[in-house]
C-alpha cells in the first residue's frame, strides 16, 4: 500500500510566535471646534459607547485562547478595548510604544476623519498616491514602516515561542503589519474594522506569515 500524503491543517510551528493584532474599539469622534487630547504627538480620543460594546465582544471571543500575554499602544483607546480581557485572565498589558498610530502631523485632533468625510482633494491624493507624507507634517511611510516593525519585535522578543499573544492597535498599524507581510501595495490592508482581529504568525527565520485578516465574527 502506497503511503497517503493527507492535506493538514496549519499548524503554528513550535519555534514561531503567533500574534494576534486587535484593532481598539471605536472612539469618540472630534467636536466640531474641539481638538481631542494630544499624547506623544498623536490624537488620544477614549472609546465610544459602541467602543467599549465592541471591547466586551472581542474579550468574549480571545478569552477561550490560551493567551499568555497582552500589549497596547501608549493611547487610551487601546488600553480600554484590552481592560475586558485582561480583567478576565488576571493579565497586566504591556505598552508598546513603536506600535502607536501613524502620526498624521496637521490632521492629527479628528481633521483627518473631517477630510475624509468631506471628500477633500488633499485626501482624495493621499488615498490615491497611498502616502502618509502627503499630510503636511505627517509622518513617512518608511519611518512608519520601521517603527511598526520594530515594535513586532520587541512583542516577538520578549514573548518568545509558545502559546499565542495579542497586541491591541490601530488600524494604521495593522495595515502596515500585512503589507510587510504580503509585500503588499501600502494602503491594501488599510481599513481594518474596529475590534477585529488579524492573525500574524512571525517565524524563527524572521519571515511573518499573514494568516487572517479583519476578522468580525465576534461582532
Amino acid at each position: 500500500m502506497p503511503e497517503r500524503y493527507e492535506q493538514r491543517q496549519f499548524a503554528v510551528p513550535p519555534d514561531a510566535v503567533e500574534l494576534l493584532l486587535v484593532r481598539h474599539g471605536a472612539s469618540m469622534g472630534a467636536p466640531e471646534g474641539e481638538v481631542p487630547e494630544l499624547l506623544e504627538g498623536h490624537s488620544n480620543p477614549p472609546l465610544a459607547p459602541s467602543g467599549h460594546e465592541q471591547a466586551l465582544r472581542v474579550a468574549d471571543r480571545l478569552a477561550a485562547l490560551p493567551l499568555r500575554a497582552l500589549y497596547v499602544t501608549p493611547l487610551q483607546r487601546t488600553h480600554q478595548t484590552a481592560a475586558p480581557l485582561a480583567e478576565r485572565l488576571g493579565l497586566v498589558p504591556t505598552e508598546v510604544a513603536d506600535l502607536r498610530e501613524v502620526f498624521l502631523g496637521e490632521w492629527e485632533g479628528g481633521e483627518f476623519r473631517r477630510r475624509a468625510i468631506d471628500g477633500s482633494d488633499r485626501y482624495r491624493q493621499v488615498m490615491a498616491q497611498e502616502r502618509w507624507d502627503l499630510i503636511p507634517g505627517a509622518e513617512s511611510g518608511q519611518a512608519f514602516a520601521d517603527r511598526v516593525r520594530r515594535g513586532i519585535g520587541t512583542i516577538v522578543a520578549e514573548a518568545g515561542p509558545g502559546a499565542p499573544v495579542a497586541a491591541f492597535v490601530h488600524g494604521g498599524v495593522i495595515g502596515e503589519a500585512c503589507r510587510q507581510a504580503t509585500a503588499s501595495r501600502p494602503f491594501a490592508f488599510l481599513f481594518a474594522d474596529n475590534c477585529s482581529i488579524t492573525r500574524l504568525v512571525v517565524l524563527a527565520d524572521g519571515r511573518w506569515l499573514l494568516r487572517t485578516f479583519n476578522d468580525i465574527a465576534h461582532l
